[in-house]
């Protein structure tokens, strides 16, 4: 179900540490997976403000932990739901993995191509000066987009496939921001898992 010793793609970006599991979740456990967070996670949408206006979030979210700790983002405090059983066994999947014991997961359900995630660092406070990132995606395949905080020169596209892990860690978020960014096209649910400490 899991390729524990698949060769991660390292990503060659300067001031970065990122590395793609391209089939971390075999498609048939990957598709269960999908149906199961479907349907029994508890989504929600929150609001957010820019530019003193507010808006329906572009996307569903909830909040999973196993130390009770809310998560605040871009104006926005979420409080955890505790693991479920599947959380649970792809979290310890990925630790076996990283090595690093994640505390929390934001959990993303991207409904259309008018969902998105714009550009953002994962760097907030309570994630520590270096935060590890882990992101699993499941379902529809979604371009991530990446550039550097002060090169614009500096810019990556990466496809995100169904079952693949993306690891971000090292100094990656004080130099590079990223984004799911909008798409025309006609396309699928994607939902997406974010493990993270707290």
């Amino acid at each position: 179900m899991f390729s524990l010793f698949s060769q991660p793609i390292h990503l060659k970006l300067p001031q970065s540490t990122i590395h793609y599991y391209p089939n971390f979740i075999n498609s048939k456990k990957a598709d269960s997976l999908f149906e199961t967070f479907k349907k029994e996670v508890p989504w929600q949408q929150d609001t957010i403000r820019v530019y003193g206006k507010t808006y329906p979030q572009p996307r569903l979210t909830a909040l999973y932990g196993d130390n009770e700790k809310p998560y605040s983002y871009a104006n926005i405090t979420m409080y955890p739901h505790k693991f479920s059983n599947e959380l649970l066994d792809i979290k310890h999947q990925i630790e076996t993995k990283t090595k690093v014991i994640f505390t929390t997961c934001l959990l993303n359900l991207y409904r259309d191509g008018k969902d998105s995630n714009g550009w953002h660092a994962d760097d907030e406070k309570a994630l520590g000066k270096n935060p590890v990132i882990a992101s699993i995606t499941l379902g529809q395949e979604r371009y991530f987009q990446l550039k550097h905080k002060k090169d614009k020169t500096l810019k990556h596209k990466l496809l995100l496939e169904h079952g693949s892990l993306l690891i971000m860690q090292g100094e990656t978020q004080h130099h590079w921001l990223h984004q799911i960014p909008k798409t025309k096209k006609p396309i699928k649910e994607r939902i997406n898992l974010t493990f993270r400490v707290l």
